[in-house]
């Protein structure tokens, strides 16, 4: 008896055996079959270089095409999780963005979506405006240097933008006075909007005395929530650019020349911006009456870290009065290149130099021979970026420079400009690179300027010992230094182990001018 019930137990477990053989056979099926979506996702993507994400699809400079645009859109049902969406830089998929929206409804929990430089066109905003609604929580679109989104596909566009959007940026669309009164008339509908750029649109402004942009102004106080607003290359004029912006943190008027000679309007709303953080105004042609009135408003900024009005030649003749009104202790950018500046200048600007984390005094001839004035100032661990390029610099401002990394002022540095220093001897730059203390480095720039060349050999062998000692340099700047061949194989060799770009003869180059 006891044989027959081993038998039927043997037997029992041998059915149990199969039916788990069976059921797992189904599971890995199923698991099979849900894997199958996602592997084509996976290939899409690593065909274009990319690693898949389920809530981000990151696809900017891609070389898209329209048939790649049509691939992604039917893959967009296997990613229902998607929040980011970003195809932009993507040239050739202009006038076949409908292939992509029409499917926008099988990810309506798109949050960021970024269409920049793809040559939209009418046809393309259209398309976009009829499938906003399927992403109801759309917080960011960007636009940004699409030329065909100014005039009317804009504003048919602005009335389709879902309500909890946060961010809108709409740099160089050649938006017009229009666009700017439509964008105000509709600005209220989007109480959360914090930031928005409508930079490089030289037209917005034009019609300002025929309503377009005063009307958009005027809107801007009703959005309590906005901390970032830019309009940069707008053909601004003094009037009519701010009312009541409580809520701002960081504004950018730059490169709007019609402010020159009237900015004592703009300063009397500047007083009220008690949370201003940051304010540009590079490249606005300001006489000194406008530095003088920006002086007298700066006190009332309690909360400013970063002014840039830098390339505006006046400027070096109220640095002293400057930053004896800035808040100094929480300054962290102040970039005074192409600004004319003295050696009274200089003396002045060290005040502030131990807070800065971003020191940028390029373009101004006086600071050769000089630099230690700024350098000596320095404080450890604090300077992110240095820029001194064409400051005639001599081999005695290097050793100053060697000097203070050798002090540990230099740790943090992260970018370090000296291009267009042709002064400086090979003594210097050997001191420079022998001296260590720069280990957080990553951009390094000893470009010589166009139309000259000189010979590294003398001091290259330094540079190649520092590298180990610049653990995350990522580019090496050297344009028109000459070498011979049996050092640049050596250089080359080096760099490409550590996987830095080496940006020399042969590599993609260009003229800098005093306004980059």
């Amino acid at each position: 008896m006891c044989q027959s019930l081993l038998k039927l137990f043997e037997k029992s477990v041998k059915v149990n055996a199969r039916v788990c053989l069976c059921l797992s056979g189904v599971t890995e099926a199923a698991e099979s079959e849900r894997d199958i979506p996602w592997g084509r996702v996976c290939i899409f993507l690593q065909k274009l270089g990319k690693k898949a994400d389920s809530r981000s699809l990151s696809l900017a400079h891609c070389d898209l095409t329209a048939t790649d645009l049509l691939e992604l859109a039917t893959l967009l049902q296997f990613l229902p999780q998607l929040e980011d969406i970003d195809v932009s830089w993507n040239e050739l998929i202009g006038g076949s963005l409908k292939a992509l929206t029409s499917h926008l409804h099988q990810v309506g929990g798109v949050r960021t979506l970024r269409l920049c430089s793809c040559r939209l066109i009418a046809d393309d905003i259209t398309a976009l405006g009829d499938a906003l609604t399927c992403v109801p929580l759309l917080e960011v679109l960007d636009l940004s240097w699409n030329g065909g989104i100014g005039g009317g596909g804009f504003q048919s566009l602005l009335g389709k933008l879902p309500p909890p959007l946060r961010e809108l940026h709409l740099v160089s669309c050649q938006l017009t006075a229009a666009d700017a009164a439509a964008l105000g008339g509709t600005i209220q509908a989007f109480p959360g909007l914090s930031v928005l750029d409508v930079s490089c649109n030289p037209q917005l402004a034009q019609e300002v005395d025929g309503g377009g942009f005063r009307e958009l102004a005027a809107s801007l106080s009703h959005t309590a929530s906005l901390t970032v607003l830019r309009f940069q290359a707008c053909g601004l004029t003094p009037s009519g650019v701010l009312r009541c912006l409580p809520s701002l943190q960081q504004l950018d008027l730059s490169c709007n020349k019609s402010l020159a000679g009237g900015l004592d309007q703009l300063t009397l709303h500047l007083a009220h911006l008690t949370h201003l953080g940051s304010l540009d105004l590079h490249l606005c042609g300001l006489t000194h009456a406008d530095l003088e009135a920006l002086v007298q408003v700066l006190p009332s900024l309690t909360a400013l870290k970063e002014l840039n009005v830098s390339s505006n030649k006046e400027a070096g003749g109220v640095v002293q009065p400057l930053v004896s009104a800035l808040p100094l202790t929480q300054m962290r950018r102040l970039p005074l290149n192409s600004c004319s500046l003295s050696e009274e200048s200089l003396s002045a600007l060290a005040v502030v130099v131990p807070f800065l984390c971003f020191l940028d005094v390029s373009w101004s001839k006086v600071v050769g021979g000089r630099s230690a004035l700024l350098l000596d100032a320095l404080q450890p661990s604090v300077l992110v970026e240095l820029r001194l390029s064409s400051c005639d610099l001599c081999t005695d401002d290097l050793r100053s420079l060697a000097a203070a990394c050798r002090r540990g002022c230099l740790s943090s540095l992260q970018l370090l400009d000296l291009s267009y220093n042709s002064s400086v001897g090979d003594d210097g730059w050997s001191a420079l690179f022998t001296a260590g203390g720069l280990e957080s480095l990553q951009d390094l720039d000893l470009s010589l300027r166009p139309l000259t060349s000189a010979s590294c050999s003398a001091w290259l062998q330094a540079l190649l010992s520092a590298l180990p000692q610049l653990p995350v340099l990522s580019r090496l700047a050297v344009q028109r230094w000459t070498m011979s061949s049996q050092d640049q194989q050596q250089l080359k060799h080096c760099l490409s182990k550590r996987n830095v770009l080496l940006d020399w003869e042969g590599a993609p180059s260009s003229w800098k001018s005093p306004e980059e």
